[in-house]
């Protein structure tokens, strides 16, 4: 697949994860938050609780699931970003984390589905 249509691929996902986010009552905070060390795909709120999720798009032919992508390594990254979001912003170093998954599968035809692993990993 072209680097082109994966980019795009991946950035609907994203957008599906923030919506979905959204309607469960959480405030997207950030998307495609970026440092040297890492990078997370959607920051979002609900109350005292933050979350940081790894979007992963995959089509629906693909052998492995979406979330068997995001490796230890991936999930030290992620981390890292998230440590370094909470330093630009320490009035949130208080709240609650949680590291989430969302897998987003997308069919031939049709319409997306979206599967949110919450706690998917932990510090």
């Amino acid at each position: 697949m072209c680097e082109r249509k994966s980019a795009r691929r991946g950035a609907m996902g994203e957008r599906l994860a923030a919506a979905y986010y959204r309607r469960r009552g959480c405030r997207v905070l950030e998307m495609n938050f970026r440092t040297r060390r890492g990078e997370i795909d959607v920051i979002a709120q609900k109350g005292d609780m933050l979350i940081f999720a790894e979007v992963k798009t995959r089509d629906e032919a693909a052998a492995a699931q979406p979330a068997e992508a995001v490796t230890a390594q991936k999930r030290r990254r992620i981390v890292l970003a998230a440590q370094g979001y909470l330093l630009l912003h320490p009035e949130l170093a208080e709240n609650f984390m949680r590291f989430d998954v969302v897998e987003v599968t997308v069919p031939r035809l049709g319409t997306p589905r979206l599967n949110c692993i919450e706690n998917a990993f932990t510090l």
